[in-house]
């Protein structure tokens, strides 16, 4: 299996569109084979507004339907 060369997003700010229509806006610290992502505040958005998640979470990668930096790569 290849890894996914994510080197440049790392320390970018990024909006995870995922599975069941759901967004998540992280900055990537790091990831896996897999495509998991490891994201420091992690913000979700749902159409009612914006929710903190926490100091920092993982997406499993078989969620992730597309990747958008925020930031100028």
């Amino acid at each position: 299996m290849t890894s996914p060369d994510l080197r440049k997003y790392m320390d970018k700010k990024l909006i995870l569109q995922l599975n069941g229509n759901r967004k998540i806006i992280g900055i990537l610290r790091g990831y896996d084979a897999f495509l998991n992502l490891v994201l420091d505040n992690p913000i979700q958005i749902f159409e009612e507004g914006e929710v903190q998640m926490g100091p920092q979470t993982v997406v499993r990668g078989n969620s992730i339907v597309s990747i958008e930096p925020l930031d100028s790569l």
